[in-house]
């Protein structure tokens, strides 16, 4: 079984505390989606530019059908959205 180690927000220093604060100032709390990532807070931080460009960007897609899609790729992933 592979192993990553994760980093919590407690422990967190520099561009990755900077990273889980954003993180719950968005949603409330840190999901597992940022944890995964938090090895490399560099990743982390153009990972969540790319998903803010792709669900509040200008588009010719609705705020509402990026979520949908969103859900159903998710659903379809078999992941916790």
């Amino acid at each position: 079984m592979a192993f990553i180690k994760l980093s919590n927000f407690k422990n967190s220093t520099g561009l990755l505390k900077k990273e889980y604060e954003k993180g719950l100032r968005r949603a409330g709390r840190i999901w597992n989606v940022l944890t995964i990532q938090s090895q490399t807070p560099e990743i982390l931080r153009d990972s969540m530019r790319l998903y803010n460009s792709t669900m509040f960007g200008n588009s010719n897609v609705s705020r509402f059908d990026r979520e949908l899609l969103a859900v159903v790729t998710s659903i379809s992933n078999e992941c916790e959205y």
